[in-house]
């Protein structure tokens, strides 16, 4: 597999929706045994009421994603992405956005060079398990390090293809890579030397080819926090077209 080749065409990001949510409490007289003043139980109740729909509401904001569209109509493609995420001009791909708040949570768009690549499908990549090996040989490359005591984990955890509406076909590959480092990387006896997780990544890659080129979606989380994206994240995957260029 060719090697991916990187550019970057930023966009300005775009301001979010403020929250709405409505109240409503269903509120109950004080039995006998418990007898307290009715000003006191109707506050009580009204207080506890309203907090926990403030609460209910903060955490149904927190799960409903809104997206937004990209478009590149130079390089012929698109997706969905999260609309609070920014991107980051000067990222060493095509564009890149990423998450405000869990900085190793984003997506990037690579794409082939035209002048060293000539595909014609995605099965010139060989079967997905293959374009996964690959892919994960492309990650290891990229993540190599010259620190001392450096040793990485890593392992494809699933390969797949699908024909999207557009009629093309796309792999779809996850990855997980771990990375240890020792906490002295100088120290001279091994009990010295003690070695930490210093991160744990869960990679989604969505390979398509159009225009005798390779396009690859890449998105990256942390593993603790991918299944409470993964929804969200899927969506990203899912909404990934390539476009035909016109001459």
């Amino acid at each position: 597999m060719s090697p991916l080749l990187l550019r970057t065409h930023p966009l300005p990001p775009s301001p979010t929706s403020a929250p709405f949510f409505s109240i409503s409490c269903n509120l109950q007289r004080p039995t006998e045994a418990f007898v307290v003043p009715r000003r006191s139980v109707l506050t009580l109740s009204i207080s506890s009421c309203i907090l926990s729909q403030i609460d209910a509401a903060a955490k149904a904001q927190q799960q409903s994603v809104d997206f937004r569209e990209f478009i590149d109509t130079f390089d012929g493609y698109s997706f969905n992405y999260p609309k609070n995420w920014i991107q980051v001009r000067g990222a060493n791909a095509d564009i890149f956005f990423r998450d405000p708040f869990v900085l190793d949570e984003n997506l990037s768009v690579e794409i082939s060079s035209p002048s060293s690549s000539k595909y014609v499908s995605v099965q010139d990549l060989g079967t997905p398990q293959e374009a996964g090996n690959a892919v994960l040989r492309q990650y290891l490359t990229e993540f190599m390090s010259t620190r001392l005591g450096v040793r990485r984990e890593s392992s494809v955890l699933s390969t797949s293809s699908r024909i999207a509406n557009d009629g093309k076909m796309y792999y779809q590959i996850e990855v997980n890579i771990k990375s240890y480092a020792s906490n002295n990387e100088l120290a001279v006896m091994p009990q010295d030397r003690v070695v930490r997780l210093e991160w744990d990544r869960r990679y989604l890659s969505v390979l398509g080819v159009e225009n005798n080129q390779l396009y690859e979606l890449r998105l990256q989380v942390p593993e603790n926090v991918f299944l409470e994206e993964e929804n969200d994240l899927r969506k990203v995957m899912d909404s990934f077209r390539v476009n035909k260029l016109s001459a």
